[in-house]
């Protein structure tokens, strides 16, 4: 029995691709889907919105961080 091996996906190959709904991120060229953040995870938010938002605004750059 053979078995067909996974296609290894570049990074530009992964930005192009764009599925319906679904958290995935590109681990070792595969294309994984991830479960919604909880616990400490929240917290990285968390941090990043009370720390980073606000040098950002001050800088005057144009970014923003997502809810989810």
């Amino acid at each position: 029995m053979t078995q067909a091996l996974p296609k290894v996906l570049t990074f530009e190959e992964f930005a192009a691709w764009r599925p319906e709904g679904g958290r995935y991120e590109l681990h070792d060229g595969m294309i994984v889907e991830m479960a919604q953040p909880v616990g400490g995870h929240e917290g990285v938010v968390g941090f990043l919105v009370e720390e980073v938002v606000p040098e950002y605004k001050r800088l005057k750059l144009p970014y923003f961080l997502p809810k989810t």
